[in-house]
């Protein structure tokens, strides 16, 4: 009994120490608690107070943007506002200017209507006098109105023609004073920066031989040889009297060069006998067709000319082996290529595409057929054939007017071209046909009413025309030599251009005796 109270005791001391415990943490809780309390409230305190600053701070920029905004909008208003009074008072100008410009229409518009009105007064009083004069006249004259009319035209339109040769001339010579000039230095420019070499061809090629020995040799036993060489190369070979020479006859250069690369081949070997022949022939064939190509391929790089079509490029090369009035072709064309190119620099156009035309423009003279086209024609077809751009097509296609000239370049490659075919020495003429152009040129003057006599003189180049001067004036003599000079520009064929001088001296003849 004792220990269970000793127990109880013992428990209600623990109880009441940890009581007493209890109280003193409460009491120190609730102190902290308080002290915590207190720091929130200060620093809470301090957060108002920075935000109100800071939103103090941002109200005093918003207000000043705000300010300078309006000062802007302000401004824009005031300038806006500036502009309208001009241009209000412009408008009031304008609007002023317009009233007065319309009094003034109105005040010219009546001064009109009293001139309208007066000149239809005079006008009537004009046509009475006419009338009046018109009568009179013909009670003077004895003749009709009609009558005395056509008398008045014929008279103005002699008037008119003498009047109008000699302004044509006026104009001819002024022209030829400001162009002319100019063209001259151009085309002459051109040809002096030009330079080649003339060569001749024909028909024929003469193959010297060492002796006459060998001429039975070629010919062969029966004639064998000669026929297998004849039907091989397509050419008549001619043996003949002539010392050392056999000559190779055909219209076809080509053939003839391969007939005679291969006779040289023959003869050197010394091997001649059909079998053998149609072997050289075969392989001088291949030869020639290599160096035709390597010709157009050099050329071609010559004159900077580039992307050419495989085929147009052996058609180049063809050209070395074919001649145009004794002028070999190659050539001419090389010339017309570089006349071209630099006739197109002096005229600011595109040498390359010039220098393309002028050497292409004759390629229809050496295809590999023979239809019935004028070479012009034939030429503009193969190259739109093998994809040549259509001012080059143009200009191979009119160079001769079978087509209209549709680009710059046109012109230029005919001018070129007759150029190169012009100048003395170039080609070669037979003679007949020489002196029957002259006589042509002198039969076509001699045509006209009031020639005398006519000369042909400087191969050609110039006609001289004698007229009488009891049938002619000076005045007309302008006139004829236009007509004669469009006369012969359509009806004949030339190279170059034909000056026409008309000539009308007077004579007085006195004898002192």
């Amino acid at each position: 009994m004792t220990s269970a109270i000793w127990i109880i005791i013992a428990v209600v001391a623990l109880a009441a120490g940890y009581l007493a415990a209890m109280a003193v943490s409460k009491k120190n809780a609730t102190s902290s608690a308080n002290r915590i309390i207190e720091e929130g409230r200060r620093e809470a305190e301090m957060i108002k107070e920075s935000k109100l600053l800071k939103a103090k701070e941002e109200e005093m920029k918003i207000i000043g943007e705000a300010e300078r905004a309006a000062n802007q909008r302000m401004q824009k208003a005031q300038t806006t506002e500036a502009k309208l009074k001009q241009r209000e008072m412009q408008l009031n100008q304008q609007q002023n200017e317009q009233q007065r410009r319309k009094k003034e229409l109105e005040n010219l518009k009546s001064n009109l209507d009293n001139r309208e009105n007066l000149l239809t007064t005079r006008s009537a009083e004009v046509e009475q006098m006419h009338r009046e004069a018109q009568e009179e006249l013909t009670k003077i004259s004895g003749l009709s109105a009609e009558e005395a009319k056509e008398k008045l035209v014929e008279s103005l339109k002699d008037e008119a023609k003498t009047a109008a040769a000699s302004y044509i001339n006026d104009i001819m010579d002024d022209a030829k004073m400001t162009a002319t000039k100019e063209a001259k230095r151009i085309v002459i420019q051109s040809i002096q920066r030009v330079a080649t070499e003339t060569a001749v061809e024909n028909s024929v090629t003469v193959f010297h031989i060492d002796n006459d020995e060998i001429k039975g040799r070629i010919i062969g036993r029966e004639g064998r040889n000669i026929r297998a060489l004849e039907a091989a190369t397509g050419i008549e070979i001619i043996v003949d009297d002539t010392p050392e020479a056999i000559v190779l006859s055909g219209f076809d250069p080509v053939r003839r060069e391969i007939a005679r690369l291969a006779l040289h081949q023959l003869v050197t070997d010394g091997r001649i006998h059909p079998a053998r022949i149609e072997e050289v022939v075969a392989k001088v064939r291949k030869q020639v067709e290599e160096e035709i190509i390597e010709t157009g391929k050099r050329t071609t790089i010559d004159l900077g000319i580039h992307g050419l079509h495989p085929e147009l490029i052996r058609m180049v090369g063809k050209m070395k082996y074919r001649s145009s009035y004794g002028q070999n072709l190659l050539q001419h064309s090389r010339e017309t290529a570089n006349l071209c190119a630099v006739m197109a620099s002096e005229l600011g156009l595109n040498p390359k595409k010039a220098r393309r035309a002028g050497l292409l423009h004759d390629i229809g003279k050496v295809p590999d057929d023979e239809p019935e086209l004028p070479h012009a024609l034939l030429g503009m077809k193969l190259a739109e054939k093998f994809k040549e751009k259509p001012d080059i097509c143009n200009a191979i296609g009119a160079h001769h007017d079978e087509v209209e000239q549709t680009s710059l370049l046109a012109p230029i490659v005919q001018v070129c071209d007759a150029i190169s075919g012009a100048r003395p020495g170039a080609r070669r003429e037979i003679v007949e046909a020489y002196i029957k152009r002259l006589n042509d040129l002198e039969q076509l003057a001699l045509s006209y009413p009031g020639v005398l006599k006519t000369y042909a003189i400087q191969a050609g180049r110039e006609l001289r025309v004698i007229v009488g001067a009891d049938k002619i004036s000076d005045e007309e003599t302008e006139k004829l030599s236009t007509e004669i000079a469009k006369k012969i520009q359509d009806e004949l064929t030339y190279p170059g251009q034909v000056k026409i001088t008309v000539i009308r001296e007077t004579r007085s003849i006195s004898f002192a005796k």
